[in-house]
């Protein structure tokens, strides 16, 4: 099948439009689909990455029911069949990417667990011994694993680079209970998902959750410990000191630094070869952590 660079399914109010998901409105529900857009220095690619959408939807919803004994998340079922009528004409868009999800009053800010040292936590590391306010060791390297797992939320954009924050501006913005709830709750999951991850012989150096609210109840929502929104490190090939291999899109901003684009719009294509070894390596996370090919 051919990849999905944006979905169009007339008649269907559309909610919103992130940088990889078109999300539709369904009553007190919502269709999330993940297509194969690829976005890279916060600009979408004009290159679709074969499967990569699937990969997304599939991770996803095995982590879900993975993790549900430690909070409730918002997933109703991936079987176009249970959508409401009016999506099933779309079923040749919708299968095996999308999701039906209560629509929950979500959390405006980013949950982000790191255990090791990289990407903008390197960098503010680098600057001040520090990351989010949250003191460091000195003399660490790039891709150490951290003593122990820390909270760093970030701003949310729907376009654009997410900004790192400290603990302080959450608890200002969602009060100190449910702020600290939600630090907790992170790096429980976070933890919890890491161990099963090391008996496949991945680490997961960070990743994000979101939150939102249905009714009283917190809920886990949106993507999650996917490879758009986790470092997956084979343990096999770790070695502290430099940036690592991983199963997500850095082969893609690896190729990028290497043409030299600027990072200003217009996006460069991508070529034939790595659009097929980014493909490969998406599906690849999803049958290591799995056990199952997609």
């Amino acid at each position: 099948m051919e990849p999905i660079f944006e979905t169009n399914l007339p008649g269907i109010e559309r909610h919103a439009r992130g940088k990889v998901r078109d999300i539709y409105a369904a009553g007190e529900f919502l269709v999330i689909v993940a297509t194969d857009r690829l976005s890279a220095f916060d600009y979408i690619l004009p290159t679709p990455i074969p499967d990569k959408g699937k990969v997304l939807t599939a991770l996803t919803i095995f982590w879900l029911d993975l993790l549900e004994s430690i909070v409730p998340n918002h997933f109703v079922s991936a079987d176009v069949s249970d959508y409401p009528a009016q999506f099933h004409p779309f079923r040749d868009q919708l299968e095996g990417r999308s999701m039906l999800v209560r629509r929950a009053k979500m959390i405006d800010f980013e949950c982000v667990a790191r255990g090791y040292l990289s990407g903008s936590g390197w960098k503010d590391y680098r600057r001040d011994g520090m990351i989010c306010g949250i003191p460091l060791p000195a003399g660490l390297r790039e891709g150490d694993r951290l003593p122990n797992p820390i909270f760093t939320p970030a701003t949310k954009a729907l376009s654009g680079h997410d900004e790192n924050i400290g603990f302080e501006t959450v608890a200002a913005g969602l009060g100190q209970p449910l702020a600290g709830h939600i630090r907790d709750l992170t790096l429980e999951l976070y933890e919890r998902a890491a161990r099963y991850a090391e008996t496949r012989g991945i680490i997961i150096a960070d990743t994000k959750f979101e939150f939102g609210f249905l009714g009283d109840q917190l809920t886990l929502a949106d993507e999650v410990l996917t490879p758009d929104s986790s470092r997956f490190w084979p343990s096999a090939s770790y070695q502290p000191g430099g940036p690592q291999p991983s199963f997500d899109k850095q082969y893609v901003r690896d190729y990028l630094e290497s043409i030299l684009w600027n990072k200003q719009p217009p996006a460069p294509a991508l070529p034939p070869d790595v659009i097929r070894q980014t493909s490969e390596k998406y599906r690849e996370a999803y049958r290591v952590l799995t056990g199952k090919a997609l």
